[in-house]
């Protein structure tokens, strides 16, 4: 699957932390019905067999909505499910070795913060990128807040398309304006919905605002 802008819209990022009385299934499974554009299946947590297992399931409920499934950091789950895509930051496997071993025909993702970070990833085959923490968040503690004029300046140095990430939320999405990123990934603004389809047909209409402004 070819990546396109129009994937990071509304771009799903998966947290465990709110499971409950869903499965992670059933709640991917409600964003997408409320208009997610792309799934990120992101686990800590699981043993790579129950891994495995889980990214087979939600790549072939991804399939059915025609939406891409990336997998967060594991290249040998990408590779193993059949995702559409593999997303990796700075402190990961680098973005060069990732695209040698998954191919041409993968979505390569990669998380930067920096215009130096960004042009090296596109360099080294990156097909979109992963900007944040935009806003202040509780999901990644280690990751410092980005400037605005970064954001701006990131985005005006790279051709492929560019996704905002952390602290993302109905109140504080349409700030990120003219910023030139081409959507938004959410966890926790998804996830802990009460109502995730109804959440995600507020946040899809905020974003898609928010890209046209």
């Amino acid at each position: 699957m070819k990546c396109d802008k129009r994937h990071m819209l509304l771009y799903a990022v998966t947290d465990r932390a709110w499971t409950g009385k869903q499965t992670l299934y059933q709640q991917v499974e409600a964003a997408l019905r409320g208009g997610a554009t792309c799934v990120q299946l992101r686990e800590k947590e699981l043993d790579e067999a129950a891994f495995l297992r889980e990214a087979k399931d939600i790549c072939g409920l991804c399939r059915r909505y025609g939406i891409p499934f990336i997998v967060n950091d594991n290249v040998d789950i990408a590779i193993a499910c059949g995702a559409d895509g593999i997303h990796v930051g700075q402190e990961d496997m680098a973005a060069a070795e990732v695209r040698r071993r998954v191919g041409e025909q993968m979505i390569l993702g990669v998380s930067v913060h920096t215009v130096e970070e960004a042009r090296k990833a596109v360099e080294s085959g990156a097909d979109y990128l992963g900007l944040g923490a935009v806003f202040p968040t509780g999901t990644k503690t280690d990751v410092k807040q980005m400037p605005n004029e970064m954001l701006r300046a990131i985005c005006s140095a790279v051709k492929v398309p560019v996704v905002a990430i952390g602290g993302i939320n109905e109140g504080n999405l349409l700030g990120l304006s003219g910023s030139g990123v081409d959507g938004v990934a959410l966890v926790s603004a998804i996830f802990s919905a009460e109502d995730i389809e109804a959440r995600c047909r507020r946040l899809r209409a905020l974003s898609e605002d928010m890209v046209s402004a």
